[in-house]
């Protein structure tokens, strides 16, 4: 807030096109906060609300991220010539789906701290088609109830990440840049969705679900060393996502 005054500055000092889209962004990430707020009075577990549905958690991840990839497709298209020709529904589609996929991770990797802070964003339908309540979540042995869903949704996940991965690919590869400012929260998310699945202590709040600094290093050194290729850079991506592909699909 102290710095307030020069983010005007700066923002004053962008072209009409630019500040338009700043004001949209922003316009959007503010509803979607106020509707987090509206949704979710409570501070704790005593006062704990889930969402009513998938519906809700898609509008949900389309607010907290999903606005930010078409954002960021705005900016891309209208600044980089190399992108210049991309068709703008088919990529700011692409770019939703990406940051949604990256939110959910979220919502899945943070699902006992935030049960704890009144909020659950696994939809109240979905946990009663698997006989649970959102109370029930509090009781970390509820785990092996909640697989079936879990599954479903890291799936659900992986689907966003597909479309994340067909952003990047859209990008040439001469502009390595862009191409890693995409692939490492899209293959850090990948190696976090993995660890989600194999935590018997999701719903515990004093375990940490979070790769090591160490294989964060190695995957953004990795990916550095493959961004020129489309081959290599694919294989690698294909490599992570098929150790979560690989575990047995519940359904409730």
């Amino acid at each position: 807030m102290l710095r307030l005054p020069e983010c005007f500055t700066a923002f004053g000092a962008l072209t009409e096109e630019d500040r338009l889209r700043i004001r949209g962004l922003l316009l959007a990430l503010t509803y979607g906060m106020q509707e987090d707020l509206r949704t979710f009075p409570g501070e704790d577990q005593e006062h704990l609300v889930a969402l009513e549905s998938r519906v809700d958690l898609d509008r949900y991840t389309y607010y907290a991220a999903g606005c930010v990839g078409e954002f960021w497709t705005d900016m891309v298209m209208a600044h980089r010539p190399a992108m210049h020709g991309w068709d703008a529904t088919v990529m700011r589609a692409r770019g939703k789906r990406f940051g949604q996929g990256l939110q959910m991770t979220n919502v899945l990797r943070d699902l006992a701290q935030d049960l704890r802070n009144g909020r659950c964003y696994l939809p109240r339908q979905d946990l009663s088609a698997v006989g649970l309540s959102p109370g029930d979540l509090l009781d970390p042995t509820a785990i092996e109830r909640l697989r079936p869903l879990l599954r479903e949704l890291l799936h659900l996940s992986l689907s966003h990440y597909a479309e994340g991965w067909a952003y990047l690919q859209a990008i040439p590869s001469r502009e390595v840049r862009m191409r890693l400012a995409c692939a490492w929260p899209l293959l850090i998310g990948l190696r976090t969705l993995d660890l989600v699945q194999q935590a018997r202590g999701l719903l515990n709040p004093r375990v940490t679900v979070k790769i090591s600094r160490a294989a964060v290093y190695g995957t953004m050194a990795r990916s550095a060393a493959l961004a020129w290729s489309d081959g290599g850079l694919d294989r690698y991506y294909r490599a992570l996502r098929s150790r979560i592909d690989a575990a047995p699909i519940l359904v409730s």
